[in-house]
């Protein structure tokens, strides 16, 4: 056990500005005996130790002195000292002393540390931008820390690391706000790299409390690197080998430097000639617009950079091949002209800076061969007289080519369709028809009058032509003649009289019996509604039923060779002009 009157406090309190300190005092007296009294002082500033004291307390009563904590201090029932809304001006050291009458006097003291924590650092770049090639060590990077106490530490780091900068290359200002808190500003110089484009930079501010040290960091900033160009790069877009002709392309010049060079661009025309294509560039980029190139286009182009800081240059060049096919070809052997059942051979060819594959197709798209030959053998009028040579580039997609060819079969007409034998009544007027194939185009003649209608399809030609029927014609029938210079085609159109059978007559008496079932229900429709009232009587009600004129246009039926006599004399009576009454 001690044998003397012992006063125990805290070395340091701490408390944020704002706050209440509160200050423990804690004695021990021998035998167990009370105290006499506690005084509370605080150590004014100066050079000597001036003591103030705060307050006098005894058993059962507090006496507060006169001073500028009389009403902030309060004192609990464990003799502590508490002082609120703390100030700057309360960072000193507070003395507790204790009286024991016959076990003396002790007394120990506490240091109260007031502190504001730092707002979060504010970082500002450099706005200027820097150049690599600057004589004087550039500025970095500005810091600042806002309304602390004490003042903090600031410092700098570069990708995350912390940076151990000389004496030169960092500038510390702090300032003291009428609030009695502190800014603190720190300024970095540092020089610069080409890589610290990519860098990135903060700061912390660094602050103790309660024996630790804080820290809080600012955002991360980059900064404007300025540094020559060391290399271009010159491309085509699209891809060179993928260009052809008509199309718009760009020559795309780019540099390593910062802020980019001015361009110029050139072509070369003859071994020492570049020809300036400048009033093609884009303003301010490094991008040549070539519109619709062509063979002509292709060649070998320059991008020329140059550096207004120290006006240094840089060269790169590109060939430009612009993809082609010229001089699409077909050659037709024999070339001699064709006969029906001959054969023929169509080679195709055509000139490009790559490889090329064909196709045929005939006049109607349909492919019908690849490879750069067509083998068409025994040949026929009905053949395609057109085929087309597609050449195509399956490298360079889009690139393709086509020639068309003309092949003609020659030969004396043919004579292909006809309407023979044709059942007819007399003085009906009836059609014949004769369709023939021949090339050269051939005429058509008929060995009787009437009047002639000829239509033509490729190497088809058909004559319709319109006649009454007489008696020579009934006997003698009509001869169709078809001519060119090749040669001559005729045919005879036999006409045979048509009778009128048993069925047809069955046919008609039917027809007359329906039409009469027909005129009986409409006469008692209209029979039932006159009844009704809804058709009206008199003079303004009265309707005229006339019958509709017959018409007069006549149908034309093509009755070919291969038709029944039966149904070809059928379809003849049908077409035929208003029979007579024998004929009924």
């Amino acid at each position: 056990a001690a044998s003397k009157l012992e006063v125990s406090m805290p070395a340091v309190v701490e408390v944020e500005i704002g706050g209440t300190a509160r200050i423990e005092c804690n004695f021990y007296i021998p035998g167990n005996d009370s105290y006499t009294y506690i005084d509370w002082f605080y150590v004014s500033a100066g050079l000597g130790e001036d003591r103030v004291r705060l307050c006098h307390i005894t058993d059962g009563e507090v006496l507060k002195e006169d001073t500028d904590y009389k009403e902030r201090l309060s004192v609990g029932e464990d003799k502590a000292l508490s002082i609120s809304k703390v100030t700057m001006q309360d960072f000193r050291t507070f003395i507790c002393q204790v009286g024991a009458g016959s076990s003396g006097v002790g007394e120990n003291r506490t240091e109260l540390r007031v502190y504001k924590v730092p707002e979060t650092p504010e970082i500002e770049a450099n706005p200027a931008g820097i150049s690599v090639q600057s004589s004087d060590i550039p500025q970095i990077a500005r810091c600042v820390s806002k309304n602390s106490f004490p003042p903090p530490n600031i410092t700098w780091h570069k990708n995350g690391e912390q940076l151990q900068l000389q004496e030169n290359q960092v500038k510390y200002t702090r300032t003291r706000e009428s609030s009695g808190l502190y800014t603190v500003t720190s300024t970095m110089f540092a020089p610069v790299t080409r890589e610290d484009r990519d860098s990135h930079y903060h700061c912390t501010v660094h602050y103790w409390l309660q024996g630790q040290r804080h820290a809080l960091e600012s955002q991360k900033v980059q900064i404007t690197v300025f540094y020559p160009a060391e290399h271009l790069k010159l491309q085509v877009v699209p891809s060179s080998s993928l260009v052809k002709e008509g199309d718009n392309v760009k020559l795309v010049c780019e540099s390593d430097g910062n802020p980019p060079p001015v361009f110029s661009f050139f072509k070369r025309e003859l071994e020492d000639d570049w020809q300036d294509l400048s009033s093609l560039t884009e303003p301010d980029s490094g991008v040549l617009n070539l519109h619709g190139v062509n063979k002509s286009s292709s060649g070998l182009y320059r991008c020329q950079s140059l550096d207004l800081d120290d006006m240094t240059q840089l060269e790169k060049d590109v060939e430009l091949v612009v993809n082609y096919i010229e001089g699409v070809h077909v050659k037709m052997e024999p070339s001699s002209p064709l006969w029906e059942g001959d054969s023929v051979t169509l080679s195709c060819d055509a000139h490009s800076p790559v490889a090329l594959d064909y196709q045929w197709r005939d006049e109607k798209g349909k492919k019908v061969a690849e490879g750069n030959q067509l083998f068409l053998s025994n040949l026929t009028f009905e053949t395609s007289n057109n085929f087309s040579c597609k050449v195509v580039a399956p490298s360079v997609p889009g690139l393709e080519q086509s020639k068309q060819v003309s092949v003609a079969v020659q030969g004396k007409p043919r004579i292909v369709a006809i309407s023979s034998p044709l059942y007819v009544r007399q003085d009906e007027v009836v059609n014949l028809t004769c369709k023939a194939i021949a090339f050269p185009r051939p005429s058509v003649h008929w060995s009787v009058n009437g009047t002639a209608h000829e239509y033509v399809d490729n190497q088809h030609i058909a004559s319709n032509l319109t006649v009454r029927v007489s008696h020579d014609l009934l006997r003698a029938g009509a001869m169709c003649r078809v001519s060119n210079e090749l040669g001559v085609s005729e045919k005879h159109i036999q006409l045979l009289a048509q009778k009128t059978t048993p069925e047809s007559q069955g046919v008609i008496i039917v027809a007359i019996i329906v039409a009469i079932l027909v005129v009986a229900v409409l006469g008692a429709i209209i029979y039932f509604l006159h009844k009704k009232g809804k058709i009206p009587c008199g003079r303004a009600g009265k309707q005229d039923i006339t019958r509709p004129e017959a018409r007069k246009d006549k149908i034309v039926v093509e009755v070919k060779s291969d038709k029944l006599p039966e149904e070809a004399g059928l379809l003849q009576g049908a077409n035929g002009e208003k029979r007579s009454a024998a004929d009924q």
